[in-house]
């Protein structure tokens, strides 16, 4: 049994071990420097550079991505490292501080961590719902906290919402498209590109789409009360996708054909990863566009559509 002395005694020689790996790892991995000056863009990687912090002001960390920074010390093939790194947004080579991370990954860390909570804690502009010209409704939700903690609320679009539908929304057409903030309200930021792409690809098929319904504190479900309402063909969902750290502005089209609430999951085809850093929603569109022709050809969507 130990006695508190040698605990103590341990505690110290252990900490005092620490803080000396500590400052030798600092001498040799110095602090990142902003990045323009130091962004050497993908090809050459981003190598640390030795920077004064003034006013109490660090750097900003989220200046440079991840896939282009670099801390590995003396590595065996530096090339490699770098290539690698550009084919995933996983924190590859963020080296340490003793057991630690060092600290500008941690604080990377932090801050991508904060923009996922953003995305999901933030609510979409009403001004941003007006000036895409959306008819603006809500689900069962009533808080951001109930749509978090009551997923079957945010499935069900209210009485009020489904009236507003009703009056305000074609019936019997070949497509509808719908938006709701899902759990990001950063990914209303694909909206400009992807409507205009989606709406152009159907429009080369002669479709035309009506108005387009938006919908607060909605989840993918809300597209089965809106295809039951309204007779839809093909309801498409625009939703922004759960975040990560990767990124909060990801989003997802949830399709299916004739959707109603008695429609299992796998009734829907989805292209999800849409954003700047995965599928780029013009892009995207174009690619959700020709998915939805052919559900209107086979009359089947999910599992059964084969793409």
């Amino acid at each position: 049994m130990y006695q508190e002395n040698d605990v103590r005694q341990m505690v110290r020689q252990a900490l005092g071990e620490l803080l000396a790996a500590q400052a030798t790892a600092s001498d040799a991995e110095p602090v990142l420097a902003p990045a323009a000056e130091t962004a050497a863009g993908p090809a050459g990687g981003w190598t640390p550079e030795r920077t004064a912090v003034e006013e109490g002001f660090a750097p900003d960390v989220t200046a440079i991505s991840t896939k282009d920074e670099f801390h590995v010390p003396k590595p065996e093939n530096r090339e490699g490292y770098l290539a690698m790194k550009q084919s995933t947004v996983g924190r590859l080579g963020v080296w340490r501080a003793g057991p630690r991370y060092n600290t500008w990954s941690m604080l990377h860390f932090r801050a991508d961590h904060a923009t996922a909570q953003d995305a999901v804690f933030t609510d979409v502009p009403e001004e941003f719902v007006q000036q895409q010209g959306f008819v603006a409704g809500q689900s069962l939700a009533t808080s951001k906290d109930e749509f978090l903690t009551r997923p079957d609320l945010g499935r069900k679009l209210n009485d009020e919402t489904k009236a507003l539908f009703a009056r305000e929304l074609p019936k019997n057409a070949k497509v509808t498209i719908m938006v709701a903030d899902g759990l990001s309200s950063a990914a209303m930021v694909n909206i400009p590109d992807i409507v205009p792409a989606i709406k152009q690809g159907l429009k080369s098929y002669n479709i035309e789409v009506g108005p387009i319904p938006f919908v607060k504190y909605g989840r993918v479900g809300t597209m089965d009360d809106l295809g039951e309402l309204i007779s839809s063909e093909v309801v498409c969902l625009l939703i922004g996708e759960r975040p990560g750290l990767a990124t909060g502005e990801s989003m997802s089209a949830y399709m299916a054909y004739q959707p109603s609430p008695e429609r299992p999951e796998s009734w829907r085809t989805v292209v999800s990863n849409i954003y700047s850093g995965g599928t780029p929603p013009a892009e995207a569109g174009a690619h959700v566009a020709t998915i939805i022709k052919k559900i209107l050809d086979s009359k089947v969507s999910g599992v059964e559509l084969s793409l």
